[in-house]
Protein backbone atom coordinates (compact mmCIF):
# COMPACT_ATOMS: atom_id res chain seq x y z
CA UNK A 1 0.00 0.00 0.00
CA UNK A 2 1.58 3.28 -0.98
CA UNK A 3 0.95 6.85 -0.07
CA UNK A 4 -0.06 6.15 3.60
CA UNK A 5 1.28 8.17 6.61
CA UNK A 6 3.51 5.39 8.60
CA UNK A 7 2.87 5.51 12.03
CA UNK A 8 4.68 2.72 13.37
CA UNK A 9 5.54 3.24 17.34
CA UNK A 10 8.15 0.48 16.37
CA UNK A 11 10.12 3.09 14.03
CA UNK A 12 9.40 6.14 15.89
CA UNK A 13 8.45 7.47 13.11
CA UNK A 14 4.67 9.38 14.21
CA UNK A 15 5.60 12.48 14.83
CA UNK A 16 8.18 13.12 12.16
CA UNK A 17 5.88 11.72 9.63
CA UNK A 18 2.97 13.64 10.66
CA UNK A 19 4.70 16.73 10.79
CA UNK A 20 6.49 16.96 7.52
CA UNK A 21 6.13 14.00 5.34
CA UNK A 22 2.50 14.96 4.06
CA UNK A 23 2.10 11.82 1.39
CA UNK A 24 5.47 11.03 0.65
CA UNK A 25 6.20 7.07 0.68
CA UNK A 26 7.89 5.32 3.40
CA UNK A 27 9.18 2.65 4.05
CA UNK A 28 7.16 -0.01 6.04
CA UNK A 29 7.14 -3.46 7.41
CA UNK A 30 6.67 -6.36 5.03
CA UNK A 31 3.83 -7.87 7.59
CA UNK A 32 2.96 -4.79 9.94
CA UNK A 33 0.32 -5.51 12.45
CA UNK A 34 -2.76 -4.18 11.52
CA UNK A 35 -3.26 -0.75 12.85
CA UNK A 36 -0.19 0.58 12.50
CA UNK A 37 -0.78 2.68 9.44
CA UNK A 38 -2.87 6.00 9.28
CA UNK A 39 -4.36 6.92 5.85
CA UNK A 40 -2.83 9.54 4.34
CA UNK A 41 -6.93 10.39 3.90
CA UNK A 42 -8.42 10.10 6.74
CA UNK A 43 -8.54 13.03 9.65
CA UNK A 44 -6.77 12.77 12.53
CA UNK A 45 -7.89 9.73 14.70
CA UNK A 46 -9.60 9.83 18.08
CA UNK A 47 -7.59 7.15 19.51
CA UNK A 48 -4.26 7.32 18.71
CA UNK A 49 -1.55 4.87 18.22
CA UNK A 50 0.32 6.08 21.77
CA UNK A 51 -2.85 5.39 23.25
CA UNK A 52 -2.55 1.90 23.38
CA UNK A 53 0.61 1.05 20.98
CA UNK A 54 0.52 -1.90 18.30
CA UNK A 55 2.22 -5.09 18.92
CA UNK A 56 1.91 -8.04 17.41
CA UNK A 57 1.40 -10.12 20.79
CA UNK A 58 -1.16 -7.95 22.47
CA UNK A 59 -2.89 -8.27 18.52
CA UNK A 60 -2.80 -11.40 18.14
CA UNK A 61 -4.13 -11.85 21.66
CA UNK A 62 -6.81 -9.80 21.21
CA UNK A 63 -7.74 -11.29 18.07
CA UNK A 64 -8.65 -14.61 19.91
CA UNK A 65 -10.19 -12.74 22.12
CA UNK A 66 -12.81 -11.55 19.61
CA UNK A 67 -13.44 -15.02 17.94
CA UNK A 68 -13.44 -16.51 21.06
CA UNK A 69 -17.21 -17.91 22.14
CA UNK A 70 -16.73 -18.42 25.88
CA UNK A 71 -16.82 -14.92 26.05
CA UNK A 72 -20.59 -15.53 25.93
CA UNK A 73 -22.60 -17.53 28.86
CA UNK A 74 -23.39 -20.21 27.16
CA UNK A 75 -20.00 -20.71 24.86
CA UNK A 76 -22.26 -20.13 21.76
CA UNK A 77 -21.62 -16.14 20.98
CA UNK A 78 -18.33 -14.41 20.24
CA UNK A 79 -17.58 -10.97 19.30
CA UNK A 80 -16.74 -12.44 15.40
CA UNK A 81 -20.46 -14.11 15.48
CA UNK A 82 -22.15 -11.05 14.85
CA UNK A 83 -19.22 -8.73 13.46
CA UNK A 84 -18.19 -11.11 10.34
CA UNK A 85 -14.82 -10.08 8.28
CA UNK A 86 -16.48 -10.99 5.00
CA UNK A 87 -19.01 -8.44 5.57
CA UNK A 88 -16.62 -5.45 6.94
CA UNK A 89 -17.45 -6.93 10.48
CA UNK A 90 -21.25 -6.81 10.21
CA UNK A 91 -23.83 -9.16 10.13
CA UNK A 92 -24.80 -9.98 6.51
CA UNK A 93 -28.30 -11.21 6.23
CA UNK A 94 -29.49 -10.60 9.71
CA UNK A 95 -31.80 -7.90 10.71
CA UNK A 96 -31.05 -8.40 13.85
CA UNK A 97 -28.07 -11.20 15.47
CA UNK A 98 -29.08 -14.24 17.67
CA UNK A 99 -27.47 -13.78 20.88
CA UNK A 100 -26.82 -16.47 23.54
CA UNK A 101 -30.17 -19.38 23.96
CA UNK A 102 -31.14 -17.88 20.51
CA UNK A 103 -32.21 -14.84 21.50
CA UNK A 104 -32.82 -11.84 19.29
CA UNK A 105 -31.25 -8.65 19.32
CA UNK A 106 -33.32 -5.18 19.03
CA UNK A 107 -30.76 -3.55 16.55
CA UNK A 108 -28.91 -4.50 13.81
CA UNK A 109 -25.29 -5.16 14.38
CA UNK A 110 -23.09 -2.18 12.75
CA UNK A 111 -19.64 -2.70 10.51
CA UNK A 112 -16.48 -2.73 12.93
CA UNK A 113 -14.61 -0.36 10.66
CA UNK A 114 -11.79 2.30 11.26
CA UNK A 115 -12.86 2.34 15.00
CA UNK A 116 -10.17 4.57 15.61
CA UNK A 117 -11.71 7.71 14.22
CA UNK A 118 -14.78 7.48 16.52
CA UNK A 119 -15.00 8.93 19.97
CA UNK A 120 -18.72 7.05 20.45
CA UNK A 121 -20.07 3.97 19.57
CA UNK A 122 -23.26 1.77 18.77
CA UNK A 123 -26.42 3.05 17.02
CA UNK A 124 -27.32 5.44 20.10
CA UNK A 125 -23.88 6.32 20.70
CA UNK A 126 -23.79 4.84 24.50
CA UNK A 127 -20.12 3.45 25.08
CA UNK A 128 -17.49 6.73 24.71
CA UNK A 129 -14.26 4.89 24.69
CA UNK A 130 -12.85 2.34 22.58
CA UNK A 131 -11.64 -0.09 25.38
CA UNK A 132 -14.81 -0.08 27.67
CA UNK A 133 -17.16 -0.89 24.43
CA UNK A 134 -16.70 -4.28 24.77
CA UNK A 135 -19.07 -4.58 27.78
CA UNK A 136 -22.08 -3.39 26.55
CA UNK A 137 -22.47 -6.62 24.14
CA UNK A 138 -20.41 -8.63 27.16
CA UNK A 139 -23.63 -7.82 29.60
CA UNK A 140 -26.30 -7.39 27.60
CA UNK A 141 -28.81 -10.40 28.42
CA UNK A 142 -29.76 -10.21 24.51
CA UNK A 143 -26.44 -11.01 23.28
CA UNK A 144 -23.40 -12.31 25.66
CA UNK A 145 -25.33 -11.86 28.64
CA UNK A 146 -21.98 -12.33 30.89
CA UNK A 147 -20.42 -10.87 33.83
CA UNK A 148 -16.73 -9.17 33.13
CA UNK A 149 -15.68 -11.06 36.47
CA UNK A 150 -16.81 -14.40 34.86
CA UNK A 151 -14.96 -14.05 31.99
CA UNK A 152 -12.29 -13.12 33.58
CA UNK A 153 -12.24 -16.49 35.92
CA UNK A 154 -12.59 -18.60 32.36
CA UNK A 155 -9.60 -17.06 30.71
CA UNK A 156 -7.33 -17.63 33.97
CA UNK A 157 -8.73 -21.48 34.11
CA UNK A 158 -7.84 -22.03 30.16
CA UNK A 159 -4.22 -23.71 30.14
CA UNK A 160 -3.31 -20.67 27.50
CA UNK A 161 -4.47 -17.73 28.04
CA UNK A 162 -2.62 -16.56 31.42
CA UNK A 163 0.54 -17.11 29.39
CA UNK A 164 -0.26 -15.10 26.79
CA UNK A 165 -1.44 -12.04 28.67
CA UNK A 166 1.68 -13.00 30.90
CA UNK A 167 3.98 -12.57 28.23
CA UNK A 168 2.29 -8.68 27.32
CA UNK A 169 1.50 -7.65 30.44
CA UNK A 170 3.58 -9.77 33.03
CA UNK A 171 2.92 -11.80 35.64
CA UNK A 172 0.07 -11.73 38.06
CA UNK A 173 -3.85 -12.09 37.16
CA UNK A 174 -5.81 -11.69 34.23
CA UNK A 175 -7.29 -8.15 34.89
CA UNK A 176 -9.88 -6.17 33.20
CA UNK A 177 -7.87 -3.76 32.18
CA UNK A 178 -5.78 -5.75 30.22
CA UNK A 179 -8.47 -7.82 28.76
CA UNK A 180 -10.01 -4.43 27.21
CA UNK A 181 -6.98 -3.46 26.21
CA UNK A 182 -6.41 -5.94 24.06
CA UNK A 183 -9.62 -6.39 22.79
CA UNK A 184 -8.77 -2.58 21.88
CA UNK A 185 -5.73 -3.70 19.79
CA UNK A 186 -8.05 -6.01 17.58
CA UNK A 187 -10.99 -3.46 17.30
CA UNK A 188 -8.58 -0.45 17.20
CA UNK A 189 -7.05 -2.25 13.96
CA UNK A 190 -9.68 -3.11 12.01
CA UNK A 191 -9.24 0.12 9.33
CA UNK A 192 -10.47 0.19 5.62
CA UNK A 193 -8.94 2.96 3.83
CA UNK A 194 -7.57 0.71 0.54
CA UNK A 195 -10.59 0.10 -1.95
CA UNK A 196 -10.68 1.92 -5.24
CA UNK A 197 -12.05 5.27 -4.40
CA UNK A 198 -9.23 5.36 -1.34
CA UNK A 199 -6.40 4.23 -4.27
CA UNK A 200 -8.51 6.32 -6.86
CA UNK A 201 -8.04 9.87 -4.16
CA UNK A 202 -4.36 8.75 -3.68
CA UNK A 203 -3.27 8.52 -6.79
CA UNK A 204 -2.13 4.97 -6.64
CA UNK A 205 -2.10 1.72 -8.97
CA UNK A 206 -3.24 3.93 -11.31
CA UNK A 207 -6.98 3.65 -10.13
CA UNK A 208 -9.84 5.13 -12.01
CA UNK A 209 -13.59 5.68 -11.95
CA UNK A 210 -15.32 5.29 -14.37
CA UNK A 211 -17.74 7.98 -16.23
CA UNK A 212 -20.71 6.73 -14.07
CA UNK A 213 -18.91 6.15 -10.52
CA UNK A 214 -17.58 9.47 -11.04
CA UNK A 215 -21.03 10.85 -11.47
CA UNK A 216 -22.62 9.22 -8.45
CA UNK A 217 -19.62 10.96 -6.47
CA UNK A 218 -20.60 14.11 -7.64
CA UNK A 219 -24.14 13.39 -6.60
CA UNK A 220 -23.07 11.93 -3.33
CA UNK A 221 -20.80 15.03 -2.46
CA UNK A 222 -24.22 17.03 -3.76
CA UNK A 223 -26.96 15.04 -2.00
CA UNK A 224 -25.27 13.00 0.66
CA UNK A 225 -22.41 15.09 1.92
CA UNK A 226 -24.26 16.54 4.76
CA UNK A 227 -24.58 14.10 6.58
CA UNK A 228 -21.71 11.21 5.20
CA UNK A 229 -19.22 13.55 5.11
CA UNK A 230 -14.74 13.56 4.86
CA UNK A 231 -13.41 10.47 3.49
CA UNK A 232 -14.90 8.38 6.46
CA UNK A 233 -18.11 8.86 4.77
CA UNK A 234 -19.76 9.88 7.93
CA UNK A 235 -19.92 13.10 10.36
CA UNK A 236 -20.38 10.68 13.04
CA UNK A 237 -23.93 12.52 14.44
CA UNK A 238 -27.33 11.77 15.07
CA UNK A 239 -30.03 12.27 12.94
CA UNK A 240 -33.84 11.36 12.24
CA UNK A 241 -33.46 10.06 8.40
CA UNK A 242 -37.41 9.65 8.23
CA UNK A 243 -37.89 6.39 8.98
CA UNK A 244 -41.98 5.15 9.45
CA UNK A 245 -41.57 4.52 13.04
CA UNK A 246 -43.29 5.06 16.21
CA UNK A 247 -40.01 5.00 18.18
CA UNK A 248 -41.75 3.81 20.79
CA UNK A 249 -39.67 0.61 20.69
CA UNK A 250 -36.41 2.37 20.22
CA UNK A 251 -35.95 6.27 20.53
CA UNK A 252 -32.83 6.03 18.84
CA UNK A 253 -30.46 8.69 20.83
CA UNK A 254 -32.69 9.47 23.06
CA UNK A 255 -32.49 5.90 25.32
CA UNK A 256 -28.85 7.74 25.84
CA UNK A 257 -29.70 11.23 26.48
CA UNK A 258 -33.39 11.46 27.80
CA UNK A 259 -33.91 14.23 25.49
CA UNK A 260 -37.10 14.60 23.60
CA UNK A 261 -35.29 16.36 20.69
CA UNK A 262 -33.04 13.24 20.30
CA UNK A 263 -36.23 11.14 20.14
CA UNK A 264 -35.89 9.14 16.79
CA UNK A 265 -32.38 10.34 15.61
CA UNK A 266 -29.66 7.26 15.16
CA UNK A 267 -25.79 7.56 14.13
CA UNK A 268 -25.40 7.93 10.69
CA UNK A 269 -23.34 5.26 9.96
CA UNK A 270 -20.24 5.09 7.31
CA UNK A 271 -20.79 4.43 3.64
CA UNK A 272 -17.51 2.28 3.35
CA UNK A 273 -18.05 -1.16 2.28
CA UNK A 274 -21.72 -0.33 2.09
CA UNK A 275 -22.64 -3.23 -0.91
CA UNK A 276 -21.49 -5.55 2.02
CA UNK A 277 -23.20 -4.80 4.79
CA UNK A 278 -26.63 -5.27 4.06
CA UNK A 279 -29.56 -4.71 5.39
CA UNK A 280 -29.33 -1.39 6.47
CA UNK A 281 -31.17 1.10 9.20
CA UNK A 282 -30.78 0.34 12.65
CA UNK A 283 -33.13 -1.79 12.64
CA UNK A 284 -32.18 -3.29 9.00
CA UNK A 285 -35.67 -3.03 7.42
CA UNK A 286 -33.83 -2.30 4.36
CA UNK A 287 -31.90 -5.07 1.97
CA UNK A 288 -30.99 -3.23 -0.72
CA UNK A 289 -29.07 0.11 -1.44
CA UNK A 290 -31.99 -0.11 -4.27
CA UNK A 291 -34.82 0.34 -1.00
CA UNK A 292 -32.25 2.86 0.79
CA UNK A 293 -32.28 4.98 -2.17
CA UNK A 294 -35.78 4.80 -2.98
CA UNK A 295 -36.50 5.90 1.12
CA UNK A 296 -35.01 9.22 0.31
CA UNK A 297 -36.71 9.94 -2.34
CA UNK A 298 -39.91 9.10 -1.72
CA UNK A 299 -40.57 7.19 1.64
CA UNK A 300 -39.13 9.97 4.37
CA UNK A 301 -41.89 10.10 6.64
CA UNK A 302 -42.01 13.68 8.80
CA UNK A 303 -41.99 13.71 12.45
CA UNK A 304 -41.13 16.14 15.07
CA UNK A 305 -37.32 15.40 15.54
CA UNK A 306 -36.84 14.62 11.60
CA UNK A 307 -33.68 16.12 10.37
CA UNK A 308 -33.86 19.64 8.71
CA UNK A 309 -31.82 18.32 5.79
CA UNK A 310 -34.69 16.38 4.90
CA UNK A 311 -37.35 19.06 5.08
CA UNK A 312 -36.51 21.10 1.64
CA UNK A 313 -38.13 24.31 0.76
CA UNK A 314 -41.37 23.13 -0.75
CA UNK A 315 -44.40 20.33 0.20
CA UNK A 316 -42.08 17.24 -0.45
CA UNK A 317 -39.78 15.54 2.11
CA UNK A 318 -36.59 13.39 1.79
CA UNK A 319 -33.95 13.97 -1.53
CA UNK A 320 -35.33 13.78 -4.48
CA UNK A 321 -33.58 11.19 -7.44
CA UNK A 322 -34.09 10.21 -10.54
CA UNK A 323 -33.72 6.73 -11.28
CA UNK A 324 -30.71 7.49 -12.96
CA UNK A 325 -28.96 9.36 -10.33
CA UNK A 326 -29.55 6.38 -7.93
CA UNK A 327 -27.94 4.23 -10.55
CA UNK A 328 -25.06 6.41 -10.49
CA UNK A 329 -24.94 6.13 -6.30
CA UNK A 330 -24.87 2.70 -6.25
CA UNK A 331 -22.28 2.40 -8.90
CA UNK A 332 -20.15 5.38 -7.03
CA UNK A 333 -20.57 3.23 -3.40
CA UNK A 334 -19.29 -0.19 -4.70
CA UNK A 335 -16.25 1.65 -5.43
CA UNK A 336 -16.28 1.94 -0.91
CA UNK A 337 -15.78 -1.58 -0.97
CA UNK A 338 -12.30 -2.59 0.68
CA UNK A 339 -11.62 -6.27 -0.56
CA UNK A 340 -8.37 -6.49 1.00
CA UNK A 341 -9.70 -5.61 4.25
CA UNK A 342 -12.43 -8.05 4.50
CA UNK A 343 -9.91 -10.83 3.12
CA UNK A 344 -6.82 -9.56 5.55
CA UNK A 345 -5.68 -12.78 6.65
CA UNK A 346 -4.15 -11.15 9.56
CA UNK A 347 -7.90 -9.97 10.65
CA UNK A 348 -9.41 -13.30 10.26
CA UNK A 349 -9.67 -16.19 13.32
CA UNK A 350 -7.01 -18.17 13.63
CA UNK A 351 -6.84 -22.07 13.51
Amino acid sequence: MKRLIAASLAFGLVGLLLAGCGLHDVPVPENPVPGTMLPANFPAPVYALNANAPDAATFALGRSLFYDPRLSRDGSVSCGSCHQQFAAFAHQGHRLSHGVDNRLGTRNAPALQNLRWKSEFFWDGGPKNLETLPLAPLTNPLEMDETLSHVLTKLTADPIYPQRFARVYGSGPITSYQFLRALAQFTAALTSANSRYDQYVRGENHAQLSAAEQRGRVLVTQKCANCHASDLFTDETYRNNGLSDTFGADSGRAHITGRPTDVGRFKVPSLRNIALTAPYMHDGRFQTLEQVLAHYDHGVVASPTLDPALRPTGSSLGIPLTATEQADIITFLRTLTDDAFVHDPRLAEQP
